[in-house]
């Protein structure tokens, strides 16, 4: 359904960047079928066109021609951007936001007519066509406006239908989920280093390391919990890992992460639409 589609991204940060390379390189869509919009001087976009084939465009200019319209701004910036254009935007056209916190109602507000609104929360593994997204639809969007977005991002990895309310918490926890995994990678690296390793093997074996228990889980489909018990033998070296990261509250830290970021875009939805997604974790 999208390969004849014109998609417009207003907005080329990293996650516009992303979705872009993640379009092209799984052949979902055409580097002539993709406007890109940002400051008319602005390096990332210039980078997008000499990278991917592109093409610059204007925030009008997409929402005038455009068969899908991606917000990739950040979610202060939305309401500006919905100034300028939602009087132009038509019921048959698709809107995308990515903006984190923003819910579907306060993009609808903006709408001279009854657009269909699509809320997402992609990551940026998009970059490697390994996002996990999750997708819910707005008032005015049918079945196929949801269909078209969950296409759109199962071209980039992997994709959940959710509705609304779950999408602050899917934000706390996949859609910052991977600076938390590269924490824990540059975390162990440091600790092979501190132990003896060279500075790029211990790195390397951190990062393989999470790759590989990620494959497993996802060929397997067994439970996480049943794959570490299987590793971890009584009186054993993983035994002895993991007690030590409990006691040092590694769990604790982790469900704390993901508790402060789901909270934090709850903050975001009522500092700048006054429409927040509910009340704060406990």
């Amino acid at each position: 359904m999208l390969e004849d589609k014109l998609i417009g991204f207003i907005g080329s940060g990293s996650m516009a960047a992303a979705m872009v390379r993640g379009l092209i390189q799984s052949n979902t869509a055409k580097p002539q079928n993709i406007l890109v919009t940002g400051k008319p001087d602005s390096e990332r976009v210039t980078k997008l066109v000499e990278l991917w084939g592109v093409a610059r465009s204007t925030n009008r200019e997409v929402a005038d021609r455009a068969d899908v319209i991606i917000i990739a701004v950040k979610p202060k910036d939305v309401a500006s951007v919905m100034e300028e254009i939602g009087f132009l935007l038509q019921a048959n056209q698709l809107v995308i936001s990515v903006a984190a916190g923003i819910p579907t109602a306060f993009i609808e507000g903006f709408c001279s007519n009854k657009v269909q609104v699509i809320r997402s929360m992609p990551n940026t593994s998009s970059t490697v066509l390994a996002s996990a997204t999750a997708v819910c639809k707005g008032k005015y969007a049918g079945p196929d406006a949801e269909d078209l977005a969950v296409e759109l991002f199962a071209s980039v990895g992997m994709v959940q239908r959710v509705n609304e309310e779950k999408l602050d918490v899917i934000t706390g926890l996949s859609g910052s989920g991977p600076a938390y995994v590269y924490l824990m990678i540059e975390a162990l690296g440091t600790a092979g280093v501190q132990l003896g390793l060279d500075e790029d093997m211990a790195l390397a074996l951190a990062t393989q390391t999470v790759f590989g228990a990620a494959k497993m889980l996802l060929e397997t489909g067994e439970n996480p919990s049943t794959l570490r018990q299987a590793v971890s033998s009584p009186g054993g070296t993983t035994l002895a890992g993991l007690k030590a990261l409990a006691a040092h509250g590694f769990n604790d830290a982790l469900r704390e992460g993901v508790k402060a970021a789901t909270n934090r875009a709850r903050e975001m939805g009522l500092e700048y639409t006054g429409l927040g997604g509910g009340a704060q974790c406990g």
